[in-house]
C-alpha cells in the first residue's frame, strides 16, 4: 500500500508541476481582407457550417475549449491546431495563390466526402460540428461551383 501512495503522490506531483508548460493560445490577428468568409462574400449559411465545424483548426479565429488548457491535453489540441492550419488557413485565403487555393479547396472536398473532416476525435467534443449529410453535401457544392467558375 506505502508503494501505491508513492506512485500517486508523484504522479499527482507531475501532473500539477506539467501544468506550468503551458503553449501559446493567442490567436494571430484576422484581416478581413483576405479572411474566406469576408473575401468571398460567403453565404450565412456556408459561413456558419465553415466557423462551427472547420474554423477552429483551419483559421485563426479559434476558439479554445476549457480542456485545451489541461497539460498534456493542451499540447495535442494545439499541435492540431497548427497541423490544421499549416494545410489550410481561411484567415488568410486571400494570400494563398490560384493553384494552392484550387488545391486545398479540391482536398476539402475529397475530406469532407470521406468524412475525414471535420476529425471524428474533434466531433466527439463538438456536437456543432457533426455535419449531417445534407450539410456536408452543401459545403461540397459551394466548393465545388468555386471551383468550376474559377472564383477562388
Amino acid at each position: 500500500m506505502k508503494t501505491f501512495k508513492k506512485i500517486f503522490f508523484w504522479t499527482l506531483l507531475g501532473f500539477a508541476l506539467i501544468q506550468f508548460i503551458s503553449t501559446d493560445k493567442v490567436n494571430p490577428p484576422v484581416d478581413h481582407k483576405v479572411n474566406f468568409v469576408d473575401a468571398k462574400k460567403t453565404p450565412s449559411k456556408i459561413q456558419g457550417l465553415l466557423k462551427g465545424a472547420c474554423y477552429d483548426c483551419h483559421s485563426n479565429e479559434t476558439v479554445y475549449p476549457k480542456y485545451a488548457y489541461i497539460a498534456p491535453i493542451s499540447w495535442s489540441v494545439k499541435s492540431h491546431i497548427n497541423e490544421g492550419r499549416e494545410h489550410l488557413n481561411f484567415s488568410i485565403w486571400d494570400t494563398y495563390n490560384k493553384d494552392l487555393k484550387q488545391s486545398m479547396l479540391s482536398k476539402s472536398i475529397q475530406t469532407i466526402q470521406n468524412k475525414t473532416m471535420p476529425m471524428p476525435g474533434y466531433i466527439v467534443y463538438h456536437k456543432e460540428a457533426n455535419l449531417s449529410d445534407a450539410e456536408r453535401a452543401l459545403l461540397i457544392q459551394y466548393f465545388d461551383q468555386m471551383l468550376k467558375s474559377k472564383t477562388y
